[in-house]
């Protein structure tokens, strides 16, 4: 991503960055004032492939680059979460190609130069958002967990993220799953009394454990509400509830083992490494579960330090934009103001 435009070429850079929930779209001057912005769906190339992507976000920042009189494009910055191994990457660069403000010299309207295009897994856009230091890793918890990490010499340690198949444990399925696992053994005796199985019915509506594990089995209940249950991982773990506390510093160690098996494949374990924390389940900064990654995190690289991500990771992919277009500092901070 090393690429930078010539400082005396006009145009504007597109910013898009697509999270588990949500898209975000960004058209600014190489100043770093936006001049367009958009908020639409959830586009999971996963789940929908790469060409029902690119087709939707063509039509959106088309829109947009219209409403400003159709300028060129000098970089277009795109992130989106499910981007997790390279063929996956350029499946979607491909179809980028066909795109008058992402595409290649034969698709960008005559006399345009091609604009430097962009695109990785969202996790580069948190973590741009989060520090510009040359040696840093991010650690997403949402729905999910992934992680990547950066180091100086433009080394980079990914992880497949698909699950339990690639090792994975943590983010709002995995809580929300095991509140309900030990809410049902909380009720018929295999397991310890908890809080949790009362905050899970309340907020599912049942009267009984039984109840609930029957609507489910009958495909009466969206297994996808189970993800909107981790809050009350961290309600109870605020009551004194062990079972809850146990959850909360099993994320915690899950969060620390991603960060630190990043920093190890680098070798930058004995450096000062920011560790940008993202997503719903550590958006809130919960007490027990940062200062329990701080603390863990410390035994595998003391000089690494923990930052909760504030900031949209649409001002990440901003970022790297205008990195791209050699922006100054004023450029970055107008864009990180107005973005957040």
């Amino acid at each position: 991503m090393g690429e930078v435009i010539s400082p005396a070429e006009p145009g504007v850079i597109v910013a898009i960055d697509g999270g588990g929930t949500k898209t975000d779209i960004a058209v600014l001057s190489r100043a770093g004032e936006v001049l367009a912005r958009q908020r639409v769906g959830r586009y999971y190339p996963q789940e929908i492939g790469a060409h029902a992507v690119v087709s939707a976000l063509d039509g959106y920042v088309t829109g947009l680059l219209e409403t400003l009189g159709s300028p060129p494009v000098l970089v277009a910055a795109i992130f989106f979460s499910g981007l997790d191994f390279e063929f996956e990457i350029e499946a979607f660069r491909a179809e980028l190609a066909w795109t008058t403000w992402a595409g290649d010299a034969d698709s960008v309207p005559a006399g345009v130069a091609p604009p430097v295009v962009l695109v990785d897994n969202d996790l580069f856009a948190v973590l741009r958002a989060g520090t510009d230091s040359p040696d840093a890793v991010a650690v997403i918890c949402g729905t999910g967990a992934n992680a990547i990490g950066l180091a100086a010499d433009g080394s980079k340690a990914r992880f497949a993220a698909l699950g339990e198949i690639s090792g994975d444990w943590g983010g709002g399925a995995s809580l929300g799953m095991s509140a309900v696992w030990h809410s049902a053994r909380a009720e018929d005796g295999r397991g310890p009394t908890t809080l949790l199985r009362d905050l899970v019915l309340e907020q599912l509506g049942f009267g009984s454990m039984a109840a609930l594990i029957e609507a489910a089995h009958l495909g009466k209940v969206d297994w996808d509400v189970f993800s909107t249950l981790a809050p009350t991982v961290f309600v109870a773990a605020d009551a004194g509830d062990e079972v809850a506390i146990g959850l909360v510093l099993r994320q915690a160690d899950e969060i620390v083992a991603f960060a630190a098996a990043a920093m190890k494949r680098l070798g930058i374990t004995d450096r000062v490494v920011p560790v940008v924390l993202a997503g719903g389940v550590v958006a809130a900064n919960h007490p027990l579960l940062t200062g329990a990654i701080s603390e863990r995190l410390a035994e595998v690289a003391p000089r690494a330090f923990v930052s909760v991500l504030s900031a949209p990771p649409l001002v990440g992919a901003a970022m790297l934009a205008l990195d791209a277009v050699g922006a100054d500092a004023v450029a970055h901070e107008t864009a990180a103001l107005a973005l957040s």
